[in-house]
């Protein structure tokens, strides 16, 4: 695990880390073949929701070059957004890198004022206990899926203690 800096910097100085990567590739898993998540949306790859300007249809094959390129764009995406969310407000690594596990789950649209206007009172306030009190996201569409109970307490986990270890290694069977 990378060692943590306890220093603050805004969102546009950071970028994911390699243990966050890790962690989301762990939550998603990677998927070469096109499929229809439990939102319903179409997707491939570590996550990524299919576009028109992808060219995919379900059951269509990628390689692990293209699913590899789509995750880097898609994360180059989620970072910008936890720019645009965060301003100019200091984060730590690990904070950043919960907000863009995040926003890379759930969406931009999804951490708008309107739509999560709790999170977005905390970061003006600078509060970053009250942010971690709104990582919890335990929907996709009107479903309720287990894996997203343990991925919002692993991004909690790596915004508060920067624990990137996965959740369900120490769940007891």
């Amino acid at each position: 695990i990378e060692e943590t800096v306890d220093v603050r910097f805004p969102a546009t100085a950071l970028k994911t880390s390699a243990d966050m990567k890790e962690a989301m590739i762990e939550e998603e898993g990677v998927r070469y073949t096109v499929y229809e998540c439990a939102g319903g949306f179409k997707t491939v790859g570590v996550g990524h929701l299919v576009t028109a300007n992808d060219n995919l249809s379900l059951g269509q094959e990628i390689s692990k070059d293209r699913a590899l390129d789509l995750f880097e764009n898609d994360l180059a995406y989620a970072e910008q957004v936890v720019a645009r969310l965060t301003g100019d407000t200091p984060l730590y690594q690990h904070e950043f890198d919960a907000l863009v596990d995040l926003a890379f789950n759930v969406g931009e649209g999804s951490l708008s004022a309107e739509n999560s206007p709790r999170l977005n009172a905390a970061i003006e306030a600078r509060d970053h206990d009250a942010m971690a009190a709104e990582l919890d996201y335990l929907r996709a569409g009107n479903v309720v899926p287990k894996g997203l109970k343990y991925r919002s307490e692993r991004r909690v986990a790596i915004f508060t203690e920067a624990e990137y270890a996965n959740p369900r290694d120490n769940a007891v069977a």
